[in-house]
């Protein structure tokens, strides 16, 4: 469920062309054991590829239909960074002042690293913060089960970081980070929207990302999709994504574009520099 290309690996010993038809088995399979199941697969979708990946894989899966969405925001961390100081000194002063402004916002919100008994122990809330914000999201094509992030921690644990964002000892938002080799991944993250704007909550989020991932030296920050504007505030640069659709009824295949055209929101945003 990451933004990337994190479907697969792969050795350099097999061509682009021998791993799409391993992929095309893995769905087969796969289409099998959920009809068993009685649920019926009715999209295939192979996503998301830089340009270059998709390039290649294109030949062979001509018989899909290939779209791009809203751009990847990814973060570089520039290499003389050691602090956050050092990013913040980056920045001009306008953003400078912006970030100045939202530390002065949270100063009596508590952040806590949650592990997964505390994940649970507050399952309820943070379930309740993560659906407010993906219902209000403009595209959204599922919604994650009720335990997923104590299962998630469970499974790959010191990689996956869950963030709880306290104010008079109630959690008023949550974030979460995949490590992932020398890039950090942004996950899901949920906050009560009216705190959210009087504490700009999710600006210093994306602050507080980006001081612990120049701190634990990793390369760059995968922001992902969703708030272009805000997540190119603090030095994230957008970067071209793409996928492969194939739906199961072949009449609605054969008008998949226009379809996908029809569903797919359109967001206006302005591409911002915060660095001097």
């Amino acid at each position: 469920m990451l933004t990337g290309q994190n479907a697969f690996a792969k050795t350099d010993e097999i061509s682009t062309i021998e791993m799409v038809s391993i992929l095309e088995l893995a769905v087969e399979a796969l289409k099998i054991r959920f009809k068993a199941q009685k649920t019926k697969i009715h999209l295939t979708v192979f996503k998301d590829f830089d340009s270059d990946t998709s390039t290649e894989l294109l030949p062979t899966l001509k018989n899909y239909y290939k779209f791009t969405t809203q751009p990847n925001m990814v973060f570089p961390i520039h290499n003389e960074w050691k602090t956050e100081q050092d990013y913040i000194d980056a920045l001009s002063k306008k953003y400078r002042d912006q970030y100045k402004r939202a530390r002065k916002k949270i100063v009596d919100v508590e952040k806590r690293k949650l592990s997964c008994d505390e994940i649970k122990k507050y399952e309820n809330t943070i379930n309740e913060l993560y659906h407010h914000v993906a219902k209000n999201a403009p595209f959204n094509t599922f919604f994650l089960a009720d335990n997923h992030f104590c299962a998630f921690k469970k499974t790959i644990e010191a990689n996956f970081l869950f963030y709880g964002y306290f104010l008079n000892g109630k959690m008023i938002g949550f974030n979460t980070l995949v490590k992932n080799g020398d890039t950090m991944d942004t996950y899901f993250l949920g906050y009560d929207d009216t705190i959210q704007r009087e504490k700009m909550l999710y600006l210093n989020m994306l602050y507080d990302m980006i001081a612990y991932s120049i701190k634990k030296e990793f390369k760059e920050i995968v922001f992902s999709r969703t708030a272009l504007e805000i997540k190119s505030s603090v030095g994230a640069k957008p970067k071209e994504m793409f996928g492969f659709l194939k739906h199961s009824n072949s009449l609605i295949d054969k008008g998949i574009s226009k379809l996908f055209c029809y569903l797919e929101p359109k967001t206006e945003w302005k591409e911002r520099n915060p660095f001097k």
